[in-house]
């Protein structure tokens, strides 16, 4: 039996989560297992019914489970709030308090939709790469933090151990894939950037099967686009990952398309990388893609099954291959459907 944490979040988190719990439901059917599904409020969602964006009661419930799968969580009806109780503080903490030091976000083309990319057809067929983002160091989290009225500032830090866990993690991810790593940095400016590349190297010297080269963020986000077939696995910072995924997301078609695993050594926390979208929140026109695919990760990564992350991430080539298209990824003439068509047609395609 597997615990598993469901976070609809706000916007149209709750409608995505809805599809992926769908899915959940539809594969423990199909392989005679238990799936237990407790719903918890986070976000905005959160702070409208408790007033705080993160009770203890999510937080010991995520605590205490096999894998937490969240939504999305913000938008502008909390905008105004300070900023120690936005949704997005609320995240970190999250991240922080379970430990979830590495954000793995793949970026790969679905062959039905190589021409929904922004980008040609001939540059984007057959990208199929892994980002590995650290996650609960960096900027995001390092102190001194703040502003007044004349300046703003904050630190950008990290500790030898932090770098060293994220880069094995991506070593050993290659050994799995192309056996090639890129790791990303801003050595020529940054000294904690020169830290991270020196540490990098070092935890290299364990995996001598792997290739591992360096790239300069400014010219890895223009090569992202200019090329992303040269990519196997990235292995950046915070800051940097956040930025880079998001490019690698656009390539793919949409962000709509693109899932996450948040891991660390005890706990795992899967989301889409797509935000709240308020403006269709409630619409059921989402693209519920991505959180679903979150949930072939959860399969993967925290339960050890990969033939079933396979089976989902096929049932969902299938659904796009038959022409199904949510609006965030339909082109001229394509057959629009909505989250719960899209999720139906998943599930179909799971069988029986």
């Amino acid at each position: 039996m597997y615990k598993i944490v469901s976070i609809p979040g706000d916007g149209i988190g709750p409608e995505v989560v809805a599809g992926a719990v769908t899915v959940l439901r539809k594969i423990s059917e199909k392989h005679g297992f238990e799936i237990r599904i407790e719903e918890h409020p986070f976000g905005g969602a959160s702070y409208d019914l408790h007033g705080t964006m993160l009770t203890d009661q999510t937080l010991e419930a995520c605590k205490n489970c096999d894998a937490v799968l969240l939504g999305a969580v913000g938008g502008p009806k909390w905008e105004n709030l300070p900023h120690e109780h936005k949704p997005e503080a609320a995240l970190l903490k999250l991240r922080k308090s379970l430990g979830l030091f590495a954000n793995l976000r793949p970026a790969k083309v679905y062959d039905p939709l190589v021409d929904a990319s922004s980008l040609k057809a001939e540059v984007v067929r057959g990208t199929d790469f892994l980002v590995f983002r650290e996650l609960i160091g960096g900027i995001y989290f390092g102190e001194p933090r703040g502003y007044d009225e004349n300046r703003g500032w904050n630190t950008m830090v990290y500790e030898r151990h932090e770098v060293e866990r994220i880069a094995r993690l991506a070593f050993e991810a290659a050994q799995k894939r192309g056996g090639r790593v890129i790791s990303i940095d801003k050595a020529n400016v940054l000294e904690v950037s020169q830290f991270w590349r020196n540490v990098v190297h070092e935890v290299h010297r364990e995996f001598p099967d792997i290739e591992l080269s360096d790239m300069y963020v400014d010219n890895a986000a223009m090569q992202i686009v200019r090329n992303p077939l040269q990519f196997d696995v990235i292995v950046t910072g915070n800051l940097f990952g956040d930025i880079l995924s998001d490019i690698a997301g656009m390539i793919t078609g949409s962000l709509g398309m693109l899932p996450s695993a948040s891991i660390g050594t005890s706990h795992a926390l899967y989301e889409p990388i797509h935000g709240s979208a308020p403006d269709i929140a409630g619409k059921n026109i989402a693209n519920p893609i991505a959180t679903i695919a979150s949930v072939a990760m959860m399969f993967e990564h925290s339960f050890c099954m990969p033939d079933i992350a396979e089976e989902i991430s096929q049932a969902i080539v299938s659904a796009l291959a038959a022409g199904l298209r949510t609006a965030d990824i339909a082109g001229a003439g394509d057959r629009i459907v909505s989250t719960t068509e899209m999720t139906e047609a998943i599930v179909t395609s799971l069988g029986s």
